[in-house]
């Protein structure tokens, strides 16, 4: 994933240039690469008008395979390749969302077509916004001709149209500033042996250091997960441990939900964290990863079973790289864990990441439980 950071006009270009190159990486004619360039456009410009400034974030939506060559894709996807752009600020917030997604309608004495154009040319728009406190924007756009979307929003703002639900998982992986390559990983995978695929299990790695040899202790880790996804979490952990002796290293955290038995199963390895989070009180469990480095020194390689914290639903599965700081908390974000997993994802990294390290955070559900 891209990040372009955005608070003047002049870099308004670098936002799009960066967005078109992501698209066209993902396979997009030319027509689809210039709805992206349009999408960054109109976002990058509210970083600057309305936000205060803030980061473009650009990448594809899906992990690149599952394993079978296929890519993994979100339950709301059409089965097109996708891109997600991201923006995201510290900024006033959106007073009133449900106007400023009206066309004609502004606050900085422009046209007023930028939420309008955005959702007019994405195939699905999400939006955080909270006055005061910043806001987070996911614009999702496939390949084809976008149909006719509904913007769907969390937030204490007026707005009148439902918080979103849908989609099982979302993540950000930033490199650090300066790298041209990211030393974190990270993948979602059904199980092959669960029924319908239903026990989806979620991976996060740190490769050690940063830069190229991170970066392939990282995509070495993502390898082996994929090859072995159907044997239990420490089972995989062990055969990651095997299979990174030739690199660098890396910490590595895994969590696999347990429909049938309503727990989600976690093994840890390093400085990858973990949090199970109820999604109807908020209320946090840290996850206990051992010390030490995948494919060097695991003293230790344990599963852990954490059983599902409400009788209601599911959890939200939070894993992330030490790119960002483990003291963060939700209870400053009301209506959050109502959104679309990639804005949770992008909002913690807004707020929580450390300037220096690169950064991945996902945010993960049971299967069909969006």
């Amino acid at each position: 994933m891209i990040a372009v950071a955005v608070s003047e006009q002049s870099q308004v270009a670098e936002a799009r240039r960066a967005a078109a190159g992501v698209a066209r990486r993902a396979g997009f004619d030319e027509a689809a690469v210039g709805r992206a360039s349009i999408v960054a456009t109109e976002l990058a410009t509210n970083l600057v008008k309305h936000g205060r400034g803030g980061r473009l974030l650009a990448g594809l939506s899906d992990p690149p395979n599952a394993g079978d060559g296929r890519p993994v894709r979100s339950r709301q996807d059409d089965g097109s390749a996708g891109i997600n752009l991201i923006a995201i600020d510290q900024g006033p917030g959106i007073a009133d969302l449900g106007a400023a997604l009206r066309d004609g309608y502004s606050t900085a004495g422009t046209a007023g077509g930028g939420l309008g154009a955005v959702r007019r040319q994405a195939h699905a728009l999400h939006i955080y916004s909270r006055p005061g406190a910043g806001t987070a924007l996911l614009a999702r756009l496939g390949a084809g001709q976008p149909p006719p979307t509904r913007a769907t929003a969390a937030t204490d703002a007026a707005f009148d149209a439902a918080a979103y639900s849908g989609s099982d998982w979302g993540a950000v992986c930033v490199p650090k500033t300066g790298e041209e390559v990211c030393g974190d990983d990270w993948h979602v995978h059904p199980s092959p042996d669960a029924p319908s695929g239903a026990d989806r299990t979620v991976m996060v790695v740190d490769g050690l250091g940063h830069g190229p040899q991170a970066a392939e202790a990282a995509a070495t880790a993502v390898r082996l997960f994929n090859a072995r996804v159907g044997l239990a979490p420490a089972a995989i952990m062990e055969a990651l441990h095997a299979g990174l002796r030739a690199t660098r290293g890396a910490a590595v955290s895994m969590a696999r939900f347990d429909r049938a038995r309503r727990v989600v199963v976690f093994c840890g390895v390093g400085n990858v964290a973990g949090a199970l989070v109820s999604r109807g009180t908020g209320q946090i469990r840290r996850l206990l990863a051992h010390n030490g480095t995948v494919g060097h020194a695991a003293r230790r390689i344990q599963e852990i079973e954490y059983p599902y914290p409400d009788a209601s639903g599911a959890p939200a599965v939070i894993l992330h790289s030490d790119g960002l700081s483990a003291n963060w908390s939700l209870a400053a974000y009301p209506g959050l864990l109502a959104a679309h997993p990639g804005l949770v994802a992008a909002v913690l990294y807004r707020d929580f990441a450390r300037a220096r390290d690169d950064a991945a955070v996902v945010v993960a559900h049971e299967a069909g439980e969006g």
